[in-house]
């Protein structure tokens, strides 16, 4: 069963724009699919795999003539495992200015990969790829990015379903990768063991030189407990036993395979108080519930890390919003000063910064936005509604322009 990605929108649409559209996301999380969905419509176009050990061989050792064998329209899986690849590409479209003669799908965010900075700048089309978000598993056509201002909640309460409080946490301890969603029989332990086998396997291999794969597992479990958090890598590096150095590399691999999310902080030169330090989110809460042995989702919804995670799942559905809508620099932010005032999230659009809270509890009041005053005393800063995302089943007012806002809204 195929659940309709909001992500097909953009791809057509880039796909009128530029020579090439590049879809990224993290592994299994249905790219290949939603390229070939969009692509049904367009029969000329052909598909190649580097599951195939000669096209990849061929397409490694003579890109130029792997396009004359395989020319446009064409589609091209995984195609970070061939990078010399682009440079011909680029070729193929400065000779050729027809709007979308390549897509292609990779596992590395666009600005990482090997060679296609230099390569393909100008020249294609970006769409990253997270996991299913809550509105595409509801079937919620609604494709805005998420704003908590009148207009977005006007629009989004016309299609909003409500969330049952059960579903909600086994969404985030099964995770929301299409196979996990779609085949409910599925083994949970099994399906992510063989998730990250094969992505360290396949993808961590190919980006850094990493001789013991159990380290770099462990790794992963570590960076996975900090979900959340403030990111240390020093401390990350003396938890795992590697050099500071390492774990910076090991961090990057993480980051630009989609894996996770680094949130950063909001300052300026105005801001002398605020840290510069950023927040550490994994993109799948499943993942990141394997790693750390949260083996169902009422152990998790109470645990030490329940409310952490919850964090991380609703910045999770924040970022597909945008994404999904072909925004690939978010505006999200966070604050936090030296005297340890923080607001999860912040939102910037057209100069104005959106204050919100996240709390897994169901019964937010006036004290859980306190911290949103701060903002007021920013030179240049103007602050526009927010609120608090929570449990809690309906859109209500809160104090002036800040709501309660539920998970459904999102």
């Amino acid at each position: 069963m195929y659940l309709p990605r909001h992500a097909e929108k953009i791809v057509k649409k880039i796909s009128t724009m530029f020579g090439a559209v590049l879809v990224s996301g993290p592994r299994q999380v249905g790219k290949s699919t939603m390229i070939e969905k969009v692509l049904s419509e367009f029969a000329s176009v052909r598909r190649v795999t580097f599951d195939d050990q000669l096209l990849l061989l061929s397409a490694l050792e003579q890109p130029d003539t792997f396009l004359k064998d395989h020319p446009p329209p064409l589609f091209i899986d995984e195609v970070q495992r061939a990078p010399k690849l682009f440079y011909h590409i680029k070729q193929v479209l400065d000779k050729d200015k027809k709007k979308g003669q390549f897509y292609l799908s990779g596992s590395q965010q666009f600005d990482l990969m090997e060679g296609v900075s230099e390569s393909l700048s100008g020249r294609i089309g970006l769409v990253n790829l997270l996991p299913l978000s809550l509105r595409e598993q509801n079937m919620i056509s609604y494709d805005a990015p998420f704003l908590p201002t009148n207009r977005y909640f006007e629009e989004r309460g016309k299609v909003a379903k409500s969330v049952d409080y059960e579903f909600l946490w086994k969404t985030i301890q099964r995770g929301s990768l299409p196979e996990m969603v779609v085949e409910e029989h599925f083994d949970w332990q099994l399906y992510y063991g063989s998730y990250v086998g094969t992505y360290i396997d396949r993808d961590v291999k190919k980006l850094a030189q990493v001789a013991d794969e159990m380290k770099f597992t462990r790794f992963m479990t570590v960076v996975a407990s900090y979900n959340g958090q403030l990111l240390n890598v020093a401390s990350l590096a003396r938890d795992v036993g590697v050099s500071q150095p390492t774990a910076e590399r090991w961090l990057s691999i993480l980051v630009s395979s989609n894996i996770v999310y680094l949130l950063e902080p909001y300052y300026n030169n105005l801001i002398n108080r605020a840290i510069k330090t950023p927040k550490l989110y994994f993109l799948d809460t499943g993942l990141a519930a394997y790693l750390t042995r949260w083996t169902n989702p009422e152990s998790l919804r109470d645990g030490a890390m329940g409310g952490a995670f919850f964090e991380s799942f609703v910045i999770s559905e924040i970022l597909k919003s945008y994404y999904n809508a072909g925004v690939m620099k978010p505006p999200l932010y966070f604050y936090r000063d030296k005297e340890g005032i923080e607001i999860d999230l912040l939102i910037e659009d057209s100069g104005t910064i959106h204050p919100l809270e996240i709390k897994k509890h169901a019964d937010p009041s006036k004290k859980d936005i306190t911290t949103f005053k701060i903002l007021d005393s920013i030179p240049r800063i103007k602050r526009g509604s927010g609120g608090v995302i929570c449990t809690y089943e309906s859109l209500v007012t809160l104090e002036g322009e800040d709501r309660v806002i539920p998970v459904s809204y999102l």
